[in-house]
């Protein structure tokens, strides 16, 4: 549903931004204000999960997640469908790391691999159906029904709960770090808001400095907070295990840069080619195709070459591909956009499935849940983030002066793809601290590698 949502609205971003009298670049705000939302709430997915159980706090994040979408399909301007879409996160917040927290709490690390790849391909429906629906839904229907779409998802998914989900709860309940929460979550949200701001240019240079220096100081103090405080948050010692660090950080730069992708594409493919929106959810599926079919290849993948192998070559690719994107303009052969696609989807899928297990590969089953909340954290923020770079190039390689212009358009995109695939061949130093040897207990138990 989260996925199916998401694709559908990158494809629609054209149409709705015309519906409601706002540029496209602006729309930005809409896609960043959800993963916002996600960023500051699954910090406490952890501890929710350990105090009610999963069954109970998946079914009511399907609940809230519904009646967010239904919420944005009866919104009349940008700024009502960013607070909905907000509440749409706060639901969202807890899937994906509760999701995963029942995964690591029901099969052994020397499994983790294939079930996780096994669990994501059913995700991957939403993708690679996604631009497709989005583009016949604002072709043929009002917009408003890519909202409403979720609500019959969300039904059939509480069903799915109700009988197959696994109640987990922790050992023992500690007290929340309400402190830690509004440092944390303040400091992140003030972040985002900076980097919005800061691309549409409505304030000056020395408040947007004050603000950054302020949302700084905010997550710093979280810092010394969470190193003197018996339960923080965040546990932000996990981060001496040398293989969570690596996935973690990790996944954050390589996320920045590959994390705009779904926002430029359908840019590129729609106001720079002259495409129609059913065109560019087509061009965009086989992306997804590609990923389903690579999550069966990925435990022999990680067996033969390890972890450090794959994710030093597959960034290393993955950025040189961002930069060919670069290469589409009129005339482009459709074989060879759709070949870039599937490339694109199989990398991004191997880069995803290896960093989401590395996480869990040297960590204590009892700490599972706070190293979820760590992982989901920064890889939503990553996103978020990834959207606001975005934005950000776009806006400095588009000008506004230019919007109407396909040929100028499509330019400023090519030099904001040869930004992001820079940035991204830039994030493969992160791997490099890892060794051969890291990640070996997914096939088999091993000893904690430390710092």
């Amino acid at each position: 549903m989260e996925s199916l949502d998401t694709t559908i609205l990158n494809t629609a971003v054209p149409t709705i931004s015309q519906a409601l009298g706002v540029t496209a670049l602006s729309m930005k705000s809409v896609l960043a204000s959800y993963t916002l939302s996600l960023a500051v709430f699954i910090p406490i997915s952890g501890w929710v999960a350990d105090r009610f159980g999963t069954r109970r706090v998946f079914a009511a994040a399907i609940g809230l997640f519904a009646l967010g979408s239904f919420l944005c399909g009866l919104t009349s301007n940008i700024h009502l469908l960013v607070a909905c879409r907000i509440l749409q996160g706060c639901g969202g917040a807890m899937m994906v790391p509760v999701g995963r927290l029942t995964l690591v709490r029901t099969f052994p690390k020397s499994e983790l691999v294939r079930a996780m790849s096994f669990v994501a391909i059913p995700g991957l429906i939403g993708p690679m159906l996604g631009p497709l629906a989005g583009g016949l839904i604002v072709a043929y229907l009002p917009w408003r029904a890519i909202f409403f779409l979720n609500i019959p998802v969300g039904i059939a998914g509480l069903v799915l709960v109700y009988l197959h989900l696994p109640d987990y709860r922790g050992a023992e309940s500690k007290p929340l770090d309400w402190l830690g929460l509004i440092l944390f979550g303040s400091g992140i949200a003030l972040l985002s808001y900076v980097l919005e701001i800061f691309g549409e240019h409505t304030l000056g240079p020395s408040e947007i400095l004050g603000l950054l220096g302020i949302s700084l100081a905010l997550i710093f103090g979280y810092g010394l907070h969470a190193v003197h405080t018996a339960y923080p948050l965040l546990q932000l010692d996990l981060f001496r295990i040398r293989t969570f660090a690596a996935a973690v950080s990790g996944s954050f730069f390589t996320r920045l840069g590959i994390g705009g992708v779904p926002f430029l594409l359908p840019l590129l493919y729609q106001l720079g080619l002259g495409l129609t929106p059913v065109q560019s959810g087509l061009l965009i599926m086989p992306q997804a195709a590609a990923a389903m079919s690579t999550k069966f290849l990925m435990p022999k993948v990680l067996d033969r070459f390890g972890y450090r192998t794959v994710l030093i070559s597959n960034t290393v690719v993955l950025g040189i591909l961002l930069m060919l994107f670069a290469t589409i303009r009129h005339g482009t052969p459709i074989w060879l956009i759709v070949l870039q696609a599937f490339c694109y989807g199989a990398l991004t899928s191997t880069q995803y499935t290896s960093m989401n297990t590395l996480v869990y590969a040297d960590v204590p089953t009892e700490r599972a849940s706070n190293a979820s909340s760590i992982a989901s954290t920064m890889q939503q923020l990553s996103i978020s983030f990834g959207v606001a770079a975005a934005g950000l190039t776009t806006v400095f390689f588009v000008p506004a002066r230019l919007g109407g212009d396909a040929g100028a358009v499509t330019q400023g995109l090519h030099r904001a793809f040869l930004a992001l695939g820079i940035f991204t061949l830039l994030s493969t130093v992160v791997f490099v601290r890892l060794r051969p040897q890291d990640g070996a207990n997914e096939t088999h138990q091993k000893d904690i590698h430390l710092g």
